[in-house]
Formats: C-alpha cells, structure tokens, sequence
C-alpha cells in the first residue's frame, strides 16, 4: 500500500466517524432543542378569493379612482374610467403612483383590446414597470408573433418567458410579481442586482430573474446607483389596455 492511499484510507475512516459522531449526537438531542419560538410570523388575513387583497396590502386601484396615481408630471390621470377598469388613452402618457416603492410583491390584471389591425409590438402593447425602471411587458401574444423577449411576460429585451400563458384579447389576465429591489455600494457599484420572479395567469414564467439594469429599448442596461424607492408606473403604448384590482405588499 503506498504512503497516498494509506492516507486516504485514514481520512475517509476519520469522515466516517466524524459523521457517525455528528448522527450520534443529534440522537441524543431533545426535539425541543431544535424548535424555534420567535419571532412570532405577523398574522395577515387572505383575500376571500385568488387575487383579493390580503390585509396587508396597500390598494392602488380598487376600480373606483385614480387618486393613487398621476402623470409623470403630477398632474391628474386622463385615462379613461369605466366598469371598474382603467384604460390607456392614446396620447396622454403613462401614469405612476404617487407612492414610492422599493420591494415588493404585486398584483396587477390586465386586458388587451380586441386587435383592430396591426401585428408584433402593435397589438395591445403597455408595460408594467418596477421602480419606474424595470418592464414587465404587457402585449397581445395571442396568435401574434414578435421578438421573444418583447412578448407579454418578457422582462423586456433581457429575459424570455418561460412559457406563452396568454389569453385572447378582450379577456382579464394577471401577473402576480415579486420584485426585489437592487442594492448599491457607497461607491455606486451593485451590490446585490434586481430580481424579479413573475407569474402569469397563475404560471410561474420567471424565477429570481437577475435583471442587468433598468430596461432600455436600444442598446444594453446597465445599473446607475440611486437611493430610495420609486413608483409603480403603467405605459402608454398607444393602445387601450386596460388595468384593474392593483394592489401591492411591500417586501422591505
């Protein structure tokens, strides 16, 4: 036997016994020694039905107003108010809440009008946008071929869904997202980047997706450092998608 595997035979029975040891050891222990009393999980009451807001949750549009959101300039939300929903008008621009955010998890439904012509990114384009940085895209992708990441649930230009759960335009569709906000050194290099896990029509479609900054439609992203949250902000796209029941958990 040479000098190495004399060696290895040693350590490997030196493993076995340190494992042996570690299993004995742990057979000795009372369950109690393991169980874990605080802190106490804060108790959130459930929406009554899928996509109810929990009793946590800050309401951002519940159908009736717009008083939780704006134009980007402050001034008062000229889209359209009906049924319960809010739809783009064409021209007006996109909308931000009020509120900023950092961390959060969202829940917002949508719908794209029944296509009147047009084809790719002009078939009920909008955008949900995190921090007023990061897309989720928001397009008719039924029987509608584009670029895969532009279609709706693309993190847009930076990752493909995994799967196409649309539905026909004119029916309500949801994203159900989890947004972890990124983090920056004193210097302004990332420390931690963006994530976004997102749900589409009840199908996981990303998973703690990295982003590489915030969304650009030419050229590649890259982070620039910033403190503090940001709004939630709907595009206008030029087409009249609709929105309701919006509602957020904050996650910081």
């Amino acid at each position: 036997m040479t000098e190495f595997t004399s060696f290895a035979v040693a350590l490997s029975v030196a493993l076995v016994f340190f494992v042996t040891s570690c299993v004995a050891q742990d057979n000795q222990m009372e369950p109690e020694e393991t169980e874990v009393w605080e802190p106490v999980p804060e108790k959130v009451e459930p929406g009554s039905s899928y996509g109810d807001p929990p009793s946590d949750a800050i309401v951002l549009f519940d159908g009736s107003d717009f008083s939780q959101w704006q134009h980007p300039d402050g001034s008062e939300v000229q889209w359209t108010l009906n049924d319960g929903a809010m739809t783009v008008k064409p021209g007006t621009g996109g909308i931000e809440t009020k509120q900023d955010f950092g961390s959060v998890q969202l829940h917002i439904e949508w719908r794209a009008p029944e296509p009147e012509g047009g084809t790719g990114q002009d078939r009920g384009n909008s955008g949900v946008f995190l921090q007023d940085r990061y897309e989720v895209q928001v397009l008719d992708s039924y029987n509608n071929e584009t670029y895969s990441n532009g279609m709706a649930g693309s993190i847009y230009k930076q990752h493909i869904p995994a799967v196409n759960a649309a539905k026909a335009p004119g029916e309500w569709q949801t994203y159900d997202i989890v947004f972890e906000a990124p983090v920056f050194n004193d210097d302004g290099t990332v420390a931690q980047p963006a994530y976004l896990t997102v749900f589409w029509n009840g199908i996981m479609i990303h998973h703690k997706a990295e982003l590489k900054g915030p969304t650009v439609y030419i050229g590649h992203p890259e982070y620039e450092a910033y403190e503090g949250g940001a709004p939630i902000s709907l595009q206008d796209h030029s087409h009249e998608v609709s929105f309701r029941n919006i509602w957020l958990r904050e996650l910081d």
